[in-house]
């Protein structure tokens, strides 16, 4: 049964899945090739008659998980070795993809709103863990989309900033996420959803976007409510926090090692080529920083930059100054995640990415007197262990994606009844929060009185 629906820009087809309709690939800006490249998204131009939006759309350009070492190897097996969910790559890849319920335009229903990880390299909308018929089941609306990532998300360079109206460059990526949220602010009211009450929510990279969006006041009043999975920096230095001049000059050794000469060259510079340069750079950023251990942030700098206009400072100190949305929050992580060391593995405890979480809690209400839910995902998946060196043995980084969207019907994992259970007990959590703010189930706030955790095992 196909659905059509009228946007601002025009009409889409949708087609039945399950018990959702699915949207995919729609357009929220024009596709940023050409003179575009590294330019901030531009609003689509409006179609005529019906797009038909019943498949994915391209992904953005990146490089997959390869088998060889032990973290490539566990996500390789673990979310990208099904190619009936992986998409073509292109940079033309500003779309999104919307499931709602069986609904009309009147019930106004709660709306999810995801960003995907990848550590701003790679990533997509479509991945095999991310699903909509839970969240559909329980009257929420999913929304996926895609964004750059990589160097056509985040490359800065003084010829970039030179001929901005603003004189910043990189953020793309972000940007893009920011004109997604904003086509789904003005439109998804046509689908049946509450413009009014989108939860953001992303887990590593995606948390990292969560954390800039609701520090930026080009977000407007457009985030009712946010979720940040595996990706919170408020007191440690653990993650790289680039300023606009320091991103400048890690491009411009992409520049160099792409052997380009000029911004029209750059323009044309084949995707592939961009990517090699930007992944050689990457090799010698880890290089770096095993000789430099005691400087701070990882290895990990093509990513977002403090440019003065996305962000005044870095979400660290905005956080500290009070300057987040006061909107309610949920926030946690995974046993083996972000940050964890090996003692921290021996003695089978969370790292340090719990405390994080917790201060950011406890800070929210503090702060604003809004109610803020901490959480740790424990559970050792079952099944054979692809590779132990990576901390499988424990709740690794991206383990709860499967339970908190419901998707454990199409892991390669063999899941128990206990598994399912608890995966039900995690997309009630998540959609009663999208829904009211509170994730119910007897889960407390946390509160610099009441540090409380709650913890899925």
């Amino acid at each position: 049964m196909d659905q059509i629906v009228q946007t601002n820009y025009g009409k889409v087809k949708g087609v039945q899945e399950g018990s959702c309709m699915a949207f995919k690939n729609i357009p929220y800006a024009k596709p940023p090739v050409g003179e575009l490249r590294f330019r901030r998204p531009v609003e689509p131009e409006p179609w005529q008659g019906e797009l038909d939006c019943t498949a994915f759309g391209n992904i953005t350009v990146q490089s997959l998980p390869g088998n060889e070492q032990p973290w490539e190897k566990l996500y390789y097996k673990e979310f990208y070795s099904d190619p009936t969910f992986l998409r073509e790559m292109s940079e033309d890849c500003l779309n999104l993809n919307i499931w709602t319920p069986a609904t009309t335009p009147e019930d106004k229903l709660p709306v999810a709103f995801w960003i995907h990880g990848g550590g701003f390299a790679g990533g997509y909308s479509s991945e095999i863990e991310f699903g909509a018929e839970a969240f559909g089941k329980q009257g929420v609306i999913l929304v996926t989309i895609e964004y750059r990532c990589g160097p056509f998300g985040f490359l800065a360079h003084p010829w970039l900033s030179e001929e901005d109206e603003k004189g910043i460059s990189g953020n793309y990526g972000i940007f893009d996420q920011i004109a997604a949220l904003r086509w789904v602010y003005e439109n998804i009211a046509a689908f049946g959803g509450d413009p009014e009450n989108i939860t953001i929510f992303g887990q590593s990279a995606g948390c990292m976007s969560v954390q800039a969006l609701i520090s930026s006041e080009l977000t407007e009043h457009m985030i009712a409510k946010a979720i940040l999975q595996s990706g919170v920096q408020v007191t440690g230095g653990f993650l790289a926090m680039p300023t606009l001049k320091e991103e400048e000059q890690y491009g411009q050794r992409i520049i160099e090692l792409a052997n380009v000469h000029s911004l029209e060259e750059l323009r044309k510079l084949p995707a592939q080529k961009l990517l090699q340069a930007k992944e050689t750079f990457d090799g010698e950023m880890r290089r770096y920083m095993m000789e430099h251990p005691e400087e701070e942030g990882d290895a990990l700098r093509i990513v977002p930059n403090v440019d003065g206009y996305l962000l005044q400072k870095n979400v660290r100190d905005l956080f500290r100054d009070g300057a987040i949305k006061p909107i309610p929050y949920m926030a946690g992580c995974t046993m083996e995640d972000l940050g964890t060391t090996e003692e921290d593995r021996k003695n089978k405890t969370p790292g340090m990415l719990l405390q994080e979480n917790k201060a950011f809690c406890k800070g929210v209400s503090e702060m604003f007197g809004k109610d803020a839910y901490c959480y740790l995902f424990a559970r050792t998946l079952p099944g054979s262990v692809v590779a132990p060196e990576a901390g499988e043995d424990i709740a690794f980084h991206s383990a709860e994606l499967w339970y908190m969207f419901g998707t454990l019907g199409r892991c390669w994992r063999p899941m128990t009844e206990k598994d399912f259970a608890l995966s039900r007990e995690m997309v009630t959590a998540w959609t009663n929060f999208m829904k009211i703010g509170q994730p119910g189930g007897g889960w407390k706030p946390c509160t610099a009185e009441d540090p409380a955790v709650k913890v899925f095992e």
